[in-house]
């Protein structure tokens, strides 16, 4: 049995069609000295199990039934419904203080409710996914959240075998681990300044964080600098939007241009907002915005042929925009 002072982790799954695996996560995590709270996101099935927030929980949470979910006949509705449920109860339980971190499975469909459970959560929660799509393009980057932890679920579609147990082990073992450092955290945590967010594309081409970030810091700011390449922006924004920084400071802008050239390095459509809207102070600056960042691996799309082209190394390369971009 789990001590009182145990990591709370609360496991999200659809308990009718993956119960085999969800119970194999809750004995891990109790092995590994956690508490396992269980969340059923089903529609159609029942558990075999007993879970401690049921699919009409869930349903209620968004002042529908289950009924009336089966009734819609559409499983895009459903799921969404459903996702939009456990968002509701997840925060709760969290503001309640009865849970520390999450992790859920999911092919398509537990990954897209899953997404939103790891969004309602703050920073510095423990959050995450085991997936059958993890790091796919099926998944936009405005819907991960900023300090998200994702393993693909290899074997993972149907039924427990020994490839997904090792993949499950670690996950609920990673998790676990992630929480009790967390409320270890909490109480011995050196006290810090407020943070300011700094965004860079690189110590080689945009330079002002190397003398910026010890002039802050000597003023009694953290200074916390974030890599413009897509998810770095990202991530940026999402914190931003929580909060979590005194200023910013918004020098490398050319996530932008990706996206509005229709580059798949994208931060999302809410680039240079969030600090606004938060009525952050913020300082930003056009650098980079000359450029377009491309997959080394990809093809170059035909509109950029003709443009001057730099292999950044095999995963980001970069090309030159024209004065009517």
């Amino acid at each position: 049995m789990p001590s009182e002072t145990a990591a709370r982790i609360l496991v999200i799954g659809t308990g009718d069609t993956k119960a085999e695996e969800l119970l194999f996560m809750k004995q891990f995590i109790e092995a590994s000295g956690g508490r396992a709270v269980m969340m059923d996101v089903s529609v159609l099935g029942d558990p075999p199990y007993s879970p401690d927030h049921d699919k009409h929980a869930v349903a209620r949470a968004v002042d529908v039934t289950i009924a009336e979910i089966v009734s819609s006949g559409d499983e895009n509705t459903a799921m969404t419904l459903m996702a939009g449920g456990a968002v509701q109860l997840v925060r709760k339980l969290y503001q309640n203080g009865e849970i520390d971190a999450f992790i859920a499975i999911g092919g398509s469909m537990g990954t897209d409710l899953a997404l939103d459970v790891a969004l309602c959560l703050p920073l510095g929660v423990p959050k995450f996914v085991v997936s059958t799509i993890a790091y796919s393009h099926l998944i936009p980057p405005e819907r991960v959240a900023p300090d998200l932890m994702m393993i693909l679920w290899a074997g993972g579609l149907y039924g427990l075998n020994s490839i997904c147990r090792l993949v499950l082990s670690q996950a609920c073992g990673a998790v676990v681990g992630a929480a009790r450092i967390v409320l270890e955290a909490r109480t011995a945590a050196p006290a810090i300044g407020p943070t300011i967010g700094m965004t860079s594309l690189g110590s080689s081409c945009l330079r002002y964080m190397k003398t910026l970030k010890p002039a802050l810091e000597q003023r009694g700011y953290d200074v916390a600098v974030f890599h413009t390449t897509g998810m770095g922006g990202r991530a940026f924004e999402s914190i931003a939007g929580q909060d979590h920084f005194c200023a910013v400071f918004d020098f490398s802008l050319q996530e932008i241009t990706n996206h509005l050239a229709g580059s798949v390095v994208s931060s999302g459509t809410d680039r240079l907002e969030n600090a606004g809207a938060r009525g952050i102070p913020q300082i930003a600056a056009p650098g980079a915005v000359d450029m377009v960042d491309l997959p080394t691996w990809q093809d170059l799309p035909a509109k950029f042929s003709t443009r001057p082209f730099h292999a950044h190394n095999r995963l980001i390369a970069s090309i030159t925009v024209d004065a009517d971009d």
